[in-house]
């Protein structure tokens, strides 16, 4: 038996009746003041733990350092640039959940650093559960959260705080994409 144990032992023997709290409290504490290694933590506590244990950093931090934008797709929309149809598709996610909803949209496109065309939207869009940030594809459709607009993807673009990729274009709107100057957005079929 390991000497501070016998102590806390012999203190519980002599010691008058306590209360619950103060019996755990003390139990506790020489667990940590040991010098000891501590034991492995369980199952269910290791998987609630706000601590990755390897790098002292919270999961959820690290995984938006890490995670790659969202590109599953889920709703098919249908975007016409300057009279062509383009089939595209968004992902699950809240921003395009909003921006679902404010659709049929007729917006006009500006180029922005011969990369993207961006377009004010009506409204904000939720960014709930997205990641920091994304490397943009050619091809991708995002919301750019710190102006409020919407930016759709003809080539790809350094990875930028604030973006959240909402979906993806069919690969024969990318070069279209490039000298449109008008987009409608509907739900596809």
């Amino acid at each position: 038996m390991r000497p501070a144990t016998r102590r806390m032992t012999r203190m519980l023997r002599t010691a008058p009746v306590l209360s619950l709290p103060v019996v755990a409290v003390l139990l506790l504490v020489p667990a940590g003041c040991s010098g000891s290694a501590p034991a492995a933590p369980s199952t269910a506590s290791a998987a609630s733990s706000p601590v990755a244990p390897s790098s002292g950093r919270s999961p959820t931090a690290s995984a938006q350092q890490t995670a790659p934008p969202q590109r599953n797709t889920t709703m098919n929309i249908r975007l016409t640039l300057d009279g062509h149809r383009v089939d595209a598709a968004s992902n699950d996610s809240a921003a395009a959940r909003d921006l679902a909803a404010l659709l049929p949209l007729e917006l006009s496109l500006a180029d922005f650093q011969a990369q993207e065309k961006t377009a004010d939207l009506p409204a904000r869009l939720s960014t709930d559960g997205a990641p920091a940030g994304a490397a943009p594809r050619a091809g991708d459709i995002a919301y750019y959260a710190p102006w409020g607009n919407l930016a759709l993807y003809y080539r790809d673009a350094p990875y930028a705080e604030g973006l959240v990729v909402i979906g993806r274009m069919a690969p024969d709107g990318v070069a279209m994409l490039a000298e449109a100057d008008h987009v409608t957005i509907s739900q596809g079929g």
